[in-house]
């Protein structure tokens, strides 16, 4: 009789449309590492389901750094960080749009603006509202934007440009957010996702893994994102940046992130699961084995961090038998 594991059985359940609760997504952080292939093959059978064997690439641009009055401890543009990092205000439309151009001659099909600060003011969404409707114009590309947090207004605004999706992380759980940031509240990011989905933006919104946070914690932000039914989860890792309060968190084991990975497929089998900032610094040479749960990446750089070269990121995909999303495919599947 053929071996078949516990993680195929779970896989069996949420196929059928049964959803895992926190015992179920526990269990998965606390797997041994000798069951890892397993949990991955089983990740799988959900990841190919709804994704197949495309990855999408998301790539990134930050138009405002720095100059941020927040305390997140993770974050080199907090006002309580001395990492040395290029700090400017808003940049011109000429910069926005040649980071389209760079985006599809990279392969992404999601273009996602990032600005530092608490949220955006009125005239910086009126700017980079114009020039949205530019790049959407002349590029194949989904928006993406990520400015903190919004006013209905500002939100509905951004939709009639042409964005298509918001982020705007949950980070941690709410027991753990004191933990990693004093300037604001939990629930001032749930609110925010809120606001996003009321103007009929697809909502995108995830977690840091690596700050100290418990496995209990890893738990309850993924079922909080499931709560809120967001659209695409970027599971950043955390890059312990000199100058920054948490600089001295030891790395974890990428068998530790892999785990977190495949939770979060088993929690969000329908929905974009991205491998996103630091998986370079925490699942070092496993980051490959990630593309068996996960369906997107950040291809080239990060805020104000490197990447690894976007060569190496289309190598790796091409090794593990996928292929690039391309243009127009959009997915998920029905």
């Amino acid at each position: 009789m053929a071996y078949r594991s516990r993680w195929h059985d779970l896989a069996d359940q949420v196929l059928a449309g049964d959803p895992i609760g926190p015992e179920a997504a526990r269990a998965i952080l606390e797997a041994p590492d000798d069951e890892i292939l397993d949990l991955l093959a089983a990740g799988f059978r959900l990841r190919t389901r709804y994704y197949g064997r495309y990855v999408r690439f998301h790539y990134l641009i930050n138009v405002k750094s720095g100059l941020c009055p927040e305390d997140c401890h993770y974050c080199s543009q907090s006002r309580i960080s001395t990492a040395s990092i290029e700090r400017y205000p808003l940049v011109g439309p000429e910069t926005i749009l040649a980071g389209a151009a760079r985006a599809v001659e990279l392969g992404a099909t999601t273009y996602c603006i990032v600005a530092s600060g608490r949220g955006p003011v009125d005239h910086e969404i009126d700017r980079l509202a114009d020039v949205i409707a530019d790049i959407r114009r002349h590029y194949p590309l989904r928006i993406c934007a990520c400015l903190g947090q919004l006013r209905p207004d500002q939100a509905a605004r951004l939709k009639e440009a042409g964005v298509e999706r918001y982020n705007h992380n949950l980070n941690t759980s709410e027991a753990y957010t004191p933990a990693i940031v004093t300037t604001h509240a939990y629930a001032e990011r749930v609110a925010t996702v809120e606001r996003v989905k009321a103007a009929g933006l697809s909502p995108c919104s995830g977690l840091i893994v690596g700050m100290g946070e418990s496995l209990d914690d890893r738990v309850a932000v993924a079922m909080a994102l499931r709560d809120l039914d967001v659209d695409s989860i970027p599971i950043n890792f955390l890059i312990p940046i000199p100058g920054t309060p948490f600089a001295d968190r030891p790395p974890l084991p990428p068998t530790e992130c892999l785990k977190v990975v495949a939770m979060m497929r088993f929690v969000h089998p329908t929905k974009e699961i991205r491998l996103a900032g630091g998986r370079e610094v925490q699942l070092r040479s496993l980051q490959a084995l990630g593309l068996y749960v996960a369906n997107s990446l950040f291809v080239a750089d990060y805020l104000t961090t490197p990447g690894q070269p976007p060569e190496q990121d289309h190598q790796m995909v091409r090794d593990m038998g996928f292929e690039v999303e391309p243009p127009g495919v959009m997915l998920p599947y029905p």
